[in-house]
């Protein structure tokens, strides 16, 4: 149970969360450092677009293999030990990368083996942080929390990381995992100053297939959380399925739009700061309009995201579009992550969050290679118009997740 002097019964976030907000900056900060270096590493020694490639699959490949296990080992763990390990772990990884390097071991699996470990402790890491947020503020902030800590994520993951881990390989292959590894040694120490009371832990051994089966069973009997999970693998299939195919249809003297490098990344950009700007105003939209309104607004922000380019195929529209379909995103997460967070069970959170996490990324591959493969079939603005459909067919799950269902629910957990 959460300890009682460190939760307000205010909204308060309390004196414990500008370190769980520290610690969660600098890990996305370094984590946003890797996602380029590796890549960039991996460049200076194959010109193979495929191989370079590998180091995503690598990376991302963890979420589909350790989702489900890792939301298990985060309720039967102290959660912020988890985390302080899931970051000791990374940092290994990388110092032994680094001295890979110094060496001169140019290994291209090297680097596959680095970026697999880096996203199997990230499903521990980010599963547990999660999770373990209500241990750590009063149940009234989970909102302006979850507002903050997504604002953290997208400015340091988005925003600073990318560029800083560019510059770092431009001066050395070697800083360019040295730093991140340093910094997530800083994430560890500050869960190491972060105070709370570890949740109750198993009594027993522990019987994997029933405890995983009961975090499922959970969510599949909750009608809400039931629909949402169903809305947000319909909207991520979407949403991948366009950004797959888009930088085709957007840049190059052929394309659509006609767009250069930097016009597409400024249009990325700007999805960015439309989550920076969602994430903040997510909680005060919340108790103004209510959440069911604002998730039906949130949706048909993702749909006109998805839709406008099949619709007004301008370069200047589409950066009003990309900015909304940021906010719509982090507006969504924001208020169905808070309400998730309220009404599970301690005991059970850590696998509960697993199965949306787990339908978060595993939707990412499956939508690219559907939209790819659609698109290769009708068209791309056909597929544009198509994936928003699918976005706002979501919205027929805003019968059963809504305001009253939603507070329903947090009156009887």
């Amino acid at each position: 149970m959460p300890n009682g002097n460190l939760r307000s019964p205010t909204d308060s976030l309390g004196g414990q969360f500008p370190l769980l907000l520290g610690s969660s900056a600098t890990s996305n900060l370094a984590d946003g450092i890797v996602k380029v270096a590796l890549p960039l590493i991996a460049v200076q020694w194959t010109d193979s677009p495929v191989l370079v490639g590998g180091i995503l699959a690598a990376s991302t490949l963890p979420w589909l293999l350790f989702a489900l296990p890792a939301g298990l080992l985060v309720d039967a763990l102290d959660r912020r030990r988890a985390m302080m390990l899931a970051n000791l772990l990374r940092a290994s990884a990388l110092a032994l990368a680094s001295i890979s390097i110094l060496v001169g071991e140019h290994s291209l699996w090297m680097l596959y083996a680095t970026a697999f470990v880096l996203g199997s402790a990230e499903t521990v890491h980010d599963t547990a942080a999660q999770s373990l947020l209500p241990s750590v503020v009063a149940p009234a902030a989970l909102e302006r929390a979850n507002g903050r800590l997504s604002t953290a994520e997208v400015t340091t993951n988005g925003f600073a990381g990318p560029p800083l881990g560019g510059l770092l390989i431009s001066v050395s292959a070697v800083l360019g995992v040295v730093i991140p590894a340093g910094l997530w040694i800083v994430a560890l120490l500050a869960l190491f100053a972060l105070s709370v009371t570890p949740q109750a832990r198993p009594v027993g051994p522990l019987r994997w297939r029933h405890e995983l089966l009961g975090g499922i069973r959970f969510a599949w009997a909750n009608t809400v959380l039931r629909t949402m999970a169903g809305m947000v693998a319909l909207c991520n299939l979407a949403t991948s399925a366009f950004l797959g195919s888009f930088v085709v249809y957007a840049v190059g003297p052929n394309s659509v739009l006609g767009a250069t490098a930097f016009q597409y990344g400024l249009l990325m950009a700007l999805a960015g700061v439309g989550s920076v700007l969602g994430a903040l105003g997510a909680a005060k939209a919340a108790s103004v309009m209510g959440r069911g309104r604002l998730l039906a607004l949130s949706l048909l922000g993702m749909a006109s995201f998805i839709g406008a380019p099949s619709i007004v195929p301008a370069l200047s529209a589409l950066t009003v579009t990309f900015l909304i379909g940021g906010a719509a995103v982090a507006v969504w997460n924001v208020v169905t992550v808070s309400f998730r967070q309220r009404i599970t069970p301690d005991a059970l959170l850590g696998r509960v969050n697993a199965i949306y996490r787990l339908l978060t990324w595993g939707t990412i591959p499956v939508g690219a290679l559907l939209g790819g493969s659609i698109g290769s079939l009708v068209g791309l603005t056909e597929l544009f118009a198509l994936a928003a459909g699918a976005a706002i067919v979501s919205l027929v799950g805003l019968r059963w997740v809504n305001e009253s269902s939603m507070a329903e629910n947090e009156l009887r957990a």
